[in-house]
Formats: C-alpha cells, sequence, structure tokens
C-alpha cells in the first residue's frame, strides 16, 4: 500500500496544478487593505491583502510595479488585478499582482498628490521663490507642440497685444512616455536664449494625456530655472504639479500670452494718461511760477530798491560805530596792562643785574685769590726747570740750571 503515499512536492504541485488551470483563478480581482508592505531592491512589491476575515500574500513584480504612479502603503486601501496560484516552496497559494489602484481613487491621481506633497515639504510651491513677470517682455520662449491650438492661440495673442515681442518656440513633446524628458531638454536649452519669460504649456485633454507636466523632472526643472516661468496646461480646471511650482499659473495658453504681454491699447492710453498728466503738471507749474512773478514785481522791494540800500547803509554805520568803541575800550585796557607789565619788566631786569654784578664781583675774587702772580707779589717765587714749573726739591740734582720768576725779573740759579 505504499504505493499510494505521494511527497508534499507532488501534492503541492497537483494543487498548483489544479489552480493554474481553473479559468475562475487565471484574472482574479481583488480589494482589500494592504498591511506588511515592503518594496524590494530589485523593484518587486510584497505584501498582503485582507479584509475583516481573511488575508492572501501578494507579490508585484518589477515589470507591473514600475507601472504604479503611487508607493503603496500599510493600510492603504486598494483593488488589484492577477491570477491566482501556488508557491511551491512554502505550498501557500498568493496572487500575482499585475495592477493596482487605489480603492475609489485612480494611480494618477495618487501620484499626482504624493508628488505634490512631497515638493510642497521641500518648499517648492513656496511664494518666496516666485519670480516676478517682467511687465513688458522683449522675448518670450515658449515650449509646446509646434503645432496645435495652444501655439496658435499664444502667438496670435502675442502678436495682437503687444507685437513688438519676440517670441521663439522651442518644439516639444507634451504626451506620451518620453515627453517629460524633451521638455526637460527644452528647458534647459532656453537657459542660452536670455528670455525674459518662458511659457511651458499645452491644450487640454485627459489627465493620462498632460501627465508629463506633472512629472518631477519637470518639476524640478522649472524650479531651477532662472527665467520667470508662466504654466499654461490644459483648461482652467486643469491643475497640474507645473502649474505649482511655476511663477505663475494661467488657466488656458491664451491665458498665459494675456498675462505675460500687455494690451498694446492699455500701454497706448497709460501713455495718453502720462501725457495728460505731465501737461496738465507743466501748466499748474508755469501758472505758480507766474503768480509768483507777479508777486515779485509787484513786490515793496523791487519797486523800492534804494530803501533796502539806505537801511542796510545806517544798519552798517552803527556796527561800525560799535566796532570803534570796542577797539578804543580794548587800547584802553591794554595801556594799563602794558605799564603794569613795563614797571615788572624793568625791575626783573635791574634785579637780574645786580644779581649777575654780585656773582661777577664774587667769582672774580675767587680768580684773585688764585691769581699766581698775586703770590709772587706778596715775596715769593715760581721756580722753573727745563721751562717745567718744580714742584719739589727732590726732583734736582747737582749742576741743574734753575730759573726763578718774582715779581719783578726772572733769577737764574744753579743745585750746588
Amino acid at each position: 500500500m505504499e504505493e499510494n503515499y505521494i511527497t508534499v512536492t507532488q501534492l503541492t504541485r497537483y494543487i498548483k496544478y489544479k489552480i493554474d488551470n481553473d479559468p475562475n483563478l487565471n484574472r482574479i480581482y481583488l480589494k482589500g487593505e494592504i498591511s506588511n508592505f515592503k518594496a524590494h531592491s530589485r523593484g518587486h512589491f510584497y505584501f498582503t491583502i485582507k479584509d475583516e476575515n481573511s488575508r492572501i500574500n501578494a507579490i508585484m513584480f518589477a515589470s507591473s510595479a514600475s507601472k504604479v504612479k503611487f508607493m503603496p502603503e500599510d493600510g492603504m486601501k486598494v483593488l488589484v488585478s492577477g491570477r491566482v496560484s501556488v508557491y511551491e516552496a512554502t505550498g501557500a497559494y498568493q496572487i500575482y499582482v499585475d495592477e493596482m489602484t487605489e480603492d475609489g481613487v485612480g494611480n494618477l491621481y495618487i501620484a499626482f498628490e504624493q508628488l505634490k506633497k512631497k515638493l510642497a515639504k521641500e518648499g517648492l510651491f513656496d511664494p518666496a521663490h516666485k519670480k516676478p513677470i517682467p511687465k513688458m517682455p522683449e522675448k518670450i520662449g515658449i515650449i509646446t507642440a509646434p503645432t496645435g491650438a495652444a501655439i496658435r492661440d499664444i502667438l496670435s495673442t502675442i502678436k495682437r497685444r503687444w507685437p513688438i515681442a519676440e517670441t521663439i518656440l522651442f518644439p516639444s513633446l507634451v504626451q506620451g512616455a518620453e515627453a517629460a524628458e524633451d521638455i526637460v531638454r527644452n528647458i534647459e536649452l532656453t537657459k542660452s536664449y536670455d528670455l525674459d519669460v518662458l511659457i511651458i504649456g499645452r491644450g487640454g485633454g485627459s489627465i493620462e494625456d498632460m501627465w508629463c507636466f506633472n512629472e518631477e523632472i519637470v518639476a524640478r526643472a522649472i524650479y531651477d530655472l532662472d527665467t520667470p516661468v508662466v504654466s499654461a496646461v490644459g483648461h482652467e480646471i486643469d491643475f497640474t504639479i507645473s502649474d505649482y511650482v511655476a511663477d505663475l499659473r494661467a488657466p488656458t495658453p491664451t491665458g498665459a500670452a494675456e498675462m505675460v504681454v500687455p494690451n498694446k491699447q492699455d500701454f497706448f492710453d497709460y501713455l495718453n494718461q502720462i501725457y495728460i498728466r505731465i501737461n496738465k503738471g507743466i501748466n499748474n507749474t508755469i501758472s505758480q511760477k507766474n503768480d509768483r512773478l507777479k508777486t515779485l514785481i509787484n513786490s515793496y522791494v523791487l519797486k523800492n530798491p534804494l530803501n533796502i540800500y539806505e537801511v542796510k547803509e545806517q544798519k552798517f554805520d552803527n556796527l561800525f560805530e560799535q566796532l570803534i568803541r570796542n577797539i578804543n575800550v580794548i587800547i584802553e585796557k591794554n595801556k594799563d596792562r602794558r605799564s603794569s607789565l613795563e614797571e615788572h619788566l624793568l625791575l626783573a631786569i635791574d634785579n637780574n643785574l645786580k644779581n649777575s654784578r654780585a656773582k661777577f664781583t664774587l667769582e672774580l675774587e675767587k680768580l684773585e685769590t688764585l691769581n699766581p702772580i698775586s703770590t709772587i707779589k706778596r715775596g715769593y717765587g715760581i721756580v722753573r726747570i727745563n721751562g717745567k714749573v718744580l714742584e719739589s726739591a727732590k726732583k734736582t740734582k747737582k749742576d741743574d740750571n734753575l730759573e726763578i720768576e718774582l715779581k719783578d725779573g726772572k733769577v737764574k740759579a744753579r743745585v750746588c
């Protein structure tokens, strides 16, 4: 009876065969809540779909996961479609998901909200980063499809309102998988054209048609551009990520053209108003100056100029007399002071002479006391040997010739 027993692998493969060949399980649609979500480094999604009573393991391979425009999270209610099969290694059945949307909301809308939240958190929508749109641009760049209503509306509106502006078209894809990269390439290209403002947009369409304007690479390219950007995508009710990150959002391509250029007639009216105000201001100024001139002409000063001179002359005489009086007072005061200074100076000179004379007499007396002539006059003499004064007898020897100077002459002698 042993031949009736089979292996676990055989059983699992049989069950897998039955499930794989069941047409009801080859395309299954499930709704439930995500839990245990994990995004593998290779791009696969692993998660569980559950409801109030049951759960089933799910896997979404990278080829399908790459088409999901939002990032699944635990607790998110989703709608998935795929096939049910058995994973032989564990014997567990699971669903291999091909498509996924959030329950009640489309994939693109979920992706839009997630990217919008991310970029807003980074500050890309902050009004502080918005650049002003020039009032009278000279060079306008346009990134849109080279054919279609959008470019026609933009060009015709600009030509009608502000024909002196130069427009440069950067033809671009505005729909499809490659559109976002083409838009970014054209944004980079505009940097070498010294534009005053750039319009980026397209006509209306579905969210899928306009999705390239919701791509992150387009949003960051707009944010990094130094040129002011006007986003004009779809109709007034359509909003894209480009609208939020641009410096100005226009409801339509035609609206964008109207917003970036003034109306020439409005400009002419404005110039006319300025002309009127300038003329009025000039006339008012001339009238005021004429009134002022008439007042001056009729003034007492101009009619009687000598009266002003006489008043000034009289005032000058008074000031001159006052100056003379002040000078005399100063001179009289200085006379008394000069006499006092002279007396003190003479007294100081006399005292200085007396002191100097007394010092001179004293010094003279000292010199007289030390004078050798005076000593000789008192009976002393000066003895010299070989022309030098002899200070001691010990410095002589026999037969030395001496010279003795007395008050009335010199005597020669020899040592014995």
